[in-house]
């Protein structure tokens, strides 16, 4: 799907996460990124190769759930491979979700 709304605003609100559940959502952050199998770099992002894990792929529910309120720019997705494959999560957004994605995470672009 795609909306008319103009891009959003290339900025995070740490406090859009309520307080008592940044813990969980740090939490679920590390666990996803942990688990990383694969990097694929995309025109606007990445899309990350997870393992088909029950508790990987309520991780990565909890972490966007959480993200896209501090982050309303980030586009996610997530995919579920058939026959018991991978799970893809897909974070992307406007030209600059990419550039902001390795300035915060700069061993990304080593990994892909």
């Amino acid at each position: 799907m795609t909306s008319q709304q103009a891009a959003p605003i290339l900025a995070c609100d740490l406090q859009a996460i309520p307080q008592d559940a940044r813990p969980l959502h740090q939490a679920s952050m590390q666990r996803v990124f942990a688990a990383v199998q694969e990097m694929q770099k995309l025109p606007t992002g990445y899309a990350l190769r997870l393992p088909n894990d029950p508790d990987i792929l309520q991780s990565a529910m909890s972490f966007i759930s959480y993200e896209r309120l501090c982050c309303p720019f980030f586009r996610f997705e997530l995919a579920i491979e058939p026959d018991l494959g991978p799970i893809w999560l897909c974070l992307t957004g406007n030209t600059d979700v990419k550039p902001f994605l390795q300035g915060i995470l700069p061993e990304w672009d080593s990994r892909v």
